[in-house]
């Protein structure tokens, strides 16, 4: 069986079809997909795909997924609505395993990313076979040196960045690009580095916003009448907080985030920038289109390891890329901790070689 969970990202489709005609050239396997990660499982009647040669022709060049994805199905914090309106937390973990032994599955690859995994490791703990494979635009899961999804959320948001620079500089305006990366200023930094970035804003390094406004005015000052700035959604002004808040959707687990570009424009206006400032947030496009040749690529190398290592029954596993290699560490060790940018790597350094800001 296989699921996909959390939010959506490209390649996942291409990680499904490489499972399925991996799956083809053993003798005696069948392969079926939960809808809406292991909502599908729960639900009455299950709502299962067959998974196929057919079902699953081309979608490797497809965004999305064709099993549909969710980041409200935790089996252990199962959102319930009672006859009243009032919702309830219960746990369905042994419900679900003893529903998925009772259709006869063997073993379940779970495609997801950070939160996913911890599930599937405490499924794992309970008896459940079950393979990992990462799934991330953050790029921020350290078991792996890179996740599928990553790059094309990078050549989405630099191809934005770059339109943003020409309006910008018609216009002689401060542009100001928000991009995804709760925690992980992966894609921001990338496409700061790629789009020729002014300044670039990350979680890891919270800015001084004097040093951003310092920086930016020796542009106009200098006769570059333009200044173009990429923030990551949870970067964060020193002694300041992430701009958030609660979502009111059941079973949602995460705060929300977005609209820390508006903020940033107020800042900089309050601490003297006298330029026009727009700002562009890029929000969920950074997760849809047709994925770039590298995730393609990457995905179908997790998926074909994925079946492999069902095949040899090594679950309690998730399968990685490292060394430039394919390989697999165990869930406990996936979970363990996160791929954060180091502020005193070559990345962060050569971006800072280049005249790259980053308000520190």
């Amino acid at each position: 069986m296989i699921l996909t969970g959390g939010g959506d990202c490209p390649g996942l489709n291409a990680v499904i079809r490489a499972i399925v005609k991996r799956a083809k050239q053993e003798d005696d396997w069948q392969v079926i997909g939960s809808m809406e990660a292991f909502n599908g499982v729960l639900r009455e009647p299950m709502e299962l795909m067959k998974l196929n040669n057919k079902t699953t022709a081309g979608i490797h060049v497809k965004g999305g997924t064709i099993l549909k994805t969710t980041n409200k199905g935790n089996p252990f914090d199962f959102p319930i609505e009672n006859q009243d309106g009032s919702v309830s937390i219960i746990d369905r973990s042994d419900e679900l395993i003893q529903k998925i032994r009772d259709i006869g599955v063997e073993a379940v690859i779970s495609i997801g990313g950070d939160g996913s995994q911890r599930i599937s490791q405490k499924l794992f703990e309970k008896g459940l076979n079950i393979v990992g494979v990462p799934k991330t635009i953050d790029n921020d899961l350290s078991a792996t040196d890179s996740t599928f999804g990553f790059r094309t959320a990078v050549h989405i948001a630099t191809d934005s960045f770059d339109k943003l620079v020409t309006t910008a500089e018609s216009h002689h305006r401060v542009m100001i690009m928000e991009v995804m990366g709760r925690d992980a200023g992966w894609i921001a930094l990338n496409t700061a580095i790629a789009g020729g970035a002014e300044v670039c804003l990350i979680p890891e390094i919270p800015y001084d916003i004097q040093k951003v406004v310092d920086h930016v005015n020796q542009r106009y000052e200098k006769g570059s009448g333009f200044a173009n700035i990429v923030i990551a959604e949870g970067a964060k002004p020193k002694d300041g907080s992430v701009v958030s808040r609660k979502s009111d959707e059941v079973g949602y687990e995460n705060i929300r985030l977005g609209g820390v570009a508006y903020q940033l424009a107020d800042q900089l206006k309050a601490a003297g920038c006298k330029a026009d400032i727009r700002e562009a947030v890029l929000g969920h496009t950074q997760r849809g289109g047709t994925p770039v040749s590298f995730d393609r690529v990457l995905a179908t190398l997790f998926g074909v390891k994925a079946f492999e290592l069902v095949l040899n029954e090594q679950y309690g596993q998730m399968v990685s890329l490292r060394n430039n290699e394919i390989t697999s560490v165990s869930l406990k060790e996936a979970t363990s901790g996160n791929n954060f940018v180091d502020k005193d790597s070559f990345l962060v350094h050569a971006a800072k070689s280049t005249g790259i800001s980053f308000g520190d």
